[in-house]
């Protein structure tokens, strides 16, 4: 399995967050492919400062989601999404959560997310890994795998169907059996 390099630009956005006592993870897709070793060019962050204290951290940001935890750091050629870590419940329309609460750890952030791949997250200051779902394990062994439960999972937002098959399709990974049970219950409501 291949290993993260960041590029310097990320690694010193995230100094600024340390200086400021504040911790920040690479999340996401960009993870998960620095591990399969796809090239990365989209970074996400999680991180415990909120939207308004980043704003107050970089010159250049654009308050993309704030509703939502989220805004976009532009930095030395990079554009950085960086989200408070974050719940999520009630998805009324099947897609978005009506309630967003920021949360305390990047553990609990975590846990809110699809499928183990993406459920990891690389601490840019320590440079270490946080895998809690065990993602890494099934990007060896080429599984998409859901969070928890599948079923409760894909009913938080129509689309995370389409994209285990999507992620199977593009990667060459099996669907893991729970998972794939829960895909056409999930549909059929």
């Amino acid at each position: 399995m291949k290993r993260v390099h960041p590029p310097s630009e990320l690694l010193e956005f995230a100094q600024v967050l340390a200086h400021a006592d504040k911790k920040c993870y690479l999340v996401g897709g960009a993870v998960r492919d620095y591990l399969i070793g796809r090239e990365v060019s989209d970074f996400d962050v999680a991180t415990d400062a909120r939207p308004e204290e980043v704003l107050g951290l970089y010159r250049r940001v654009i308050p993309t989601g704030i509703k939502h935890g989220t805004v976009t750091v532009l930095w030395k050629g990079l554009t950085i999404e960086a989200t408070t870590f974050r719940t999520e419940s009630e998805y009324a329309d099947g897609r978005h959560p009506d309630k967003v609460e920021y949360a305390a750890t990047i553990e609990e952030d975590l846990s809110r997310r699809d499928f183990t791949m993406n459920a990891m997250a690389f601490d840019l200051e320590a440079r270490a890994f946080l895998d809690p779902h065990s993602g890494q394990e099934d990007i060896k062994r080429r599984l998409v795998r859901a969070v928890g439960d599948p079923l409760e999972r894909f009913r938080e937002d129509g689309l995370r169907p389409l994209r285990a098959i999507r992620f199977a399709t593009q990667l060459g990974f099996e669907i893991e059996a729970a998972t794939l049970a829960a895909i056409a219950p999930s549909i059929d409501r």
